[in-house]
């Protein structure tokens, strides 16, 4: 009994093909399952405890406003990303009246430590008389994109912790 590859000669003119084919394709999904493997193992190896960043939303009166109030939230680093979105359209009660209005709604990614001293940012520099403020922990997402954010923004400890002190993660005025 012989093992191993058949010698050409045995081989038909269809068997050879279909060995190279194989071949071929071999190497081909070897590339294909080790570029999968590495993403799933980056990806999995990524760990992330559900509800330490937030999503945290803000609207704005106009354009102006909320490129105002992004780029200093995203400087005082209180967030990693502010995304603002244009022309929403809000229907509320105010005042015992309903009111609509034309918004921007700011969609922000921060720490979820840092949700109080953004809001208080927000509160200091925003035009309305009670500016929104709410947010949202993230339970899942990206792993590398919630790296991202914990990278960007520092982490807010107490004194005793051994991180930045309490009053670091306050914002202050430029």
């Amino acid at each position: 009994m012989r093992i191993g590859l058949p010698s050409a000669e045995t081989l038909q003119g269809g068997s050879f093909k279909a060995l190279i084919l194989t071949v071929l394709l071999s190497v081909f999904m070897f590339q294909v399952l080790r570029t999968v493997g590495l993403r799933a193992f980056s990806m999995a190896s990524e760990t992330y405890t559900s509800g330490t960043h937030s999503a945290a939303f803000v609207t704005c009166p106009n354009d102006t406003v909320a490129k105002d109030l992004a780029r200093g939230i995203v400087e005082r680093k209180l967030a990693a990303c502010v995304n603002i979105v244009p022309a929403i359209k809000s229907i509320y009660e105010w005042q015992g009246k309903i009111e609509e209005d034309n918004e921007v709604l700011l969609m922000i990614k921060t720490r979820s430590s840092k949700v109080p001293a953004l809001a208080e940012y927000v509160r200091s520099n925003h035009p309305y008389e009670v500016a929104e403020v709410i947010s949202l922990p993230i339970d899942q997402g990206n792993p590398p994109y919630l790296k991202w954010i914990g990278d960007v923004v520092p982490e807010c400890h107490s004194e005793h912790s051994g991180g930045p002190a309490e009053e670091d993660c306050q914002w202050e005025k430029m």
